[in-house]
């Protein structure tokens, strides 16, 4: 899985393709992982620090620390079985990669588009 959220303009396929592989396989956990309202848990928390640094660079660095402990609260989701490794690793990997404002947003956009996708996927 590569995801790069710090390129502009953001890859065409970041909040397509890309969001649609992410939602097919979080849909793969088990019914009692991945719930819709948890990981909207995380996706609300996202949105906040994004409007709070509102694509602002300086704001970026000085919250940043506060932006990678959603590594550790994403650990402690997964400790108490409510995400699978999938969700985990694609977090993860998503925090790593966002290392400006503007990063900041094409998380928010395409986080935003993987639980779209995943909605639709468990409507069917």
């Amino acid at each position: 899985m590569t995801i790069n959220l710090a390129t502009f303009p953001p890859d065409a396929e970041l909040f397509n393709g890309e969001a649609e592989a992410v939602a097919k396989r979080l849909d793969q956990a088990a019914a009692s992982l991945n719930k819709p309202t948890q990981i909207r848990r995380f996706y609300d928390e996202l949105v906040g620090w994004q409007e709070r640094i509102d694509g602002d660079d300086e704001k970026f660095s000085q919250y940043e620390a506060f932006i990678k402990m959603l590594n550790a609260k994403v650990a402690y989701a997964k400790g108490r079985k409510l995400v699978d490794d999938e969700f985990v690793a694609w977090f993860r990997l998503c925090i790593k990669t966002t290392t400006s404002a503007r990063a900041l947003d094409h998380f928010r956009l395409h986080f935003e588009a993987v639980l779209g996708f995943l909605k639709a996927l468990r409507n069917q």
